[in-house]
């Protein structure tokens, strides 16, 4: 097995790519080992010291690492704890089908909201998936959206500027009733 591995704009974030799907379909963000309790593959990779997040997408793994771990000493050890999980043919997650997306908000989707999670699931959640993250919608509120930044795209320095010359530009365009775009934790 050959496990790729890319750089995000987040340097304390880094993408393994195993060559096999991770997820059928959805993504999983395990923001520390507690929240990685079900899922094998994240047990296995937040046993190594110094990890503090994993994100798992349809075919890739994003880890993120304490400030005062250097890559080259925690790379080694995640690519094995990769190459372990997929060799002993546990499930990536156990016993729960995977996140679909978009949080639940409250009613009904408008045609406002359908269209936003459109622009989403088709413009932005692809090219931020290459990045190593996703980004999903939250809820839209008075001509505010707001969204859930995961994987690379928590905590990278740059996430700012995609939220607000990025999305909230796209949005706004196709969508006039959109004034803002925020993150929520």
């Amino acid at each position: 097995m050959f496990i790729q591995t890319e750089t995000t704009p987040n340097p304390a974030t880094l993408k393994f790519l195993p060559g096999e799907i991770v997820l059928e379909s959805g993504t999983a963000d395990f923001p520390d080992m507690q929240a990685g309790a079900k899922s094998p593959l994240a047990r296995r990779i937040f046993a190594v010291d110094g990890v503090t997040g994993v994100f798992l997408g349809r075919d890739f793994v994003t880890v993120t690492k304490a400030d005062d771990h250097p890559w080259d000493h925690l790379k080694p050890s995640i690519l094995g704890a990769i190459m372990e999980h997929f060799q002993s043919g546990a499930p990536a997650i156990e016993g729960v089908a995977e996140q679909s997306g978009h949080a639940s908000h409250d009613g009904p989707d408008t045609e406002i909201v359908t269209q936003i999670k459109e622009l989403l699931d088709t413009r932005v959640r692809p090219a931020v998936a290459q990045d190593g993250g996703d980004i999903t919608f939250h809820g839209f509120d008075r001509g505010i959206v707001y969204l859930h930044m995961q994987g690379a795209c928590a905590g990278c320095p740059s996430s700012t500027l995609t939220l607000k010359m990025g999305i909230e530009n796209l949005l706004r365009h196709y969508i006039p009733e959109v004034v803002e775009v925020r993150p929520v934790a």
